[in-house]
């Protein structure tokens, strides 16, 4: 069902591409639009070991979008560097496969919001602040899971 990786040599293994979906900075979240027409935005995201999970506000173009199809594609790009000389990039990249799942339960919901807020306020002074936040915004957010179904890692060192 899934093509595989034309370039062997720089596929990435398994550790490799949790790693780099561990470690990176945001995603791009693509999924089918109006009129057929891809839509992708990028998102921040946190990986655990239950799949990949983003958060959003009720309402919005991405939201109908899902709801209406759930199949989507979330690619990570973890380095990007010119090779001039060789007319060509240094790269790590991950593409995930999967279904987005509106997250219903609050214990998930609360653990999700936490591990964005551990991801990016670096468990440092922010981490108290951030879980308020994320309480206090609960009710007036949509998390939702992408349960990977295939995943992809592709590098050029």
């Amino acid at each position: 069902m899934f093509p595989t990786i034309r370039r062997r040599d720089r596929a990435m293994d398994r550790p490799e591409t949790e790693e780099l979906l561990r470690q990176g900075k945001y995603g791009v979240l693509s999924m089918n639009g109006t009129g057929g027409h891809p839509y992708g935005v990028p998102m921040s995201y946190v990986y655990t070991g239950a799949g990949i999970y983003l958060h959003g506000a009720r309402e919005g173009q991405k939201l109908s979008h899902i709801r209406k199809d759930n199949m989507v594609s979330f690619c990570v790009v973890g380095e990007a560097e010119p090779l001039p000389d060789a007319f060509s990039m240094k790269y790590a990249s991950v593409v995930v496969f999967g279904r987005v799942y509106e997250v219903g339960d609050d214990g998930e919901k609360r653990s999700a919001l936490a591990a964005l807020v551990e991801k990016y306020a670096g468990g440092g002074e922010y981490m108290e602040k951030g879980r308020r936040y994320a309480d206090d915004a609960l009710a007036k957010t949509v998390v939702v899971r992408l349960d990977i179904e295939h995943v992809t890692g592709k590098a050029r060192r």
